[in-house]
């Protein structure tokens, strides 16, 4: 009988994916994933453009319900599955600061990465959707500096998105390595799921290194609580980081 809690996601490692998969571990969701090598442009082909028009990973299917976009896809999940104490109640108090700063990431932190990264000159302060980079930085810095995690003592599904993000962002020199952002990136970076998915990346990172411009549509299978397929419908079970990105 089919689990109806059943997680597809869409995936490759080493990229905005993998987030998505350690929280996946992190709530203990079964999930099969449908891999795709984007060495060989396969998240531009017809069939996972039908998925996400926009080419990008990661996505996920529950049911009938396709959801794509990052942020979106933390909240959700973390919904699915309140059984892991990630996601605060409805009427909690935290409820809201914790959205505020899961949406801080989609709506401030990476537009700002990405005009730093591209040496773009950003959109004057009144027009700017972050102010600017210093103070989009300074507010991370001032909110992180209260506790071990974004809501203080209580670890949510907003600190491995953002535990995942700060690690891949020092890592390339785009976010300076403060001592407040150093220690949370550890913390996060330390924890079994996260630790199980960077190995499991690094050896399908490879491999379709390996593989360049190969065939679409050959499977891989990794992982002994994960079927991977390369295939755009579902396939099998899961629990697996970041260097380049989509």
């Amino acid at each position: 009988m089919t689990d109806p809690n059943r997680i597809t996601l869409y995936y490759s490692p080493q990229s905005r994916a993998t987030g998505t998969r350690v929280l996946l571990e992190e709530l203990g969701a079964p999930y099969d994933l449908h891999v795709l090598n984007m060495k060989a442009g396969e998240q531009r082909q017809p069939a996972y453009l039908a998925i996400n028009p926009l080419g990008k990973v990661p996505a996920i299917r529950h049911g009938d319900a396709l959801v794509t976009e990052q942020v979106a896809i933390t909240i959700h999940l973390a919904d699915l599955f309140p059984q892991a104490g990630l996601t605060p109640a409805l009427h909690d108090p935290l409820r809201g600061p914790y959205l505020r700063w899961i949406a801080y990431y989609g709506s401030s932190f990476e537009p700002a990465l990405i005009d730093k990264f591209m040496q773009r000159e950003p959109a004057p302060i009144t027009q700017s959707p972050y102010a600017d980079y210093d103070t989009m930085l300074g507010a991370l810095e001032a909110q992180l500096s209260k506790g071990p995690y974004l809501l203080g003592e209580r670890m949510t599904a907003a600190d491995v998105l953002w535990g995942v993000a700060f690690s891949w962002t020092m890592m390339f020199g785009i976010v300076p390595k403060k001592d407040v952002f150093v220690r949370y990136a550890e913390r996060m970076t330390a924890r079994p799921a996260f630790q199980r998915i960077n190995a499991a990346d690094d050896e399908m990172a490879a491999l379709h290194a390996n593989e360049g411009g190969g065939s679409v549509g050959q499977p891989h299978t990794q992982s002994s609580r994960a079927s991977v397929s390369a295939d755009p419908r579902p396939i099998t079970t899961g629990r697996c980081f970041a260097k380049t990105r989509s």
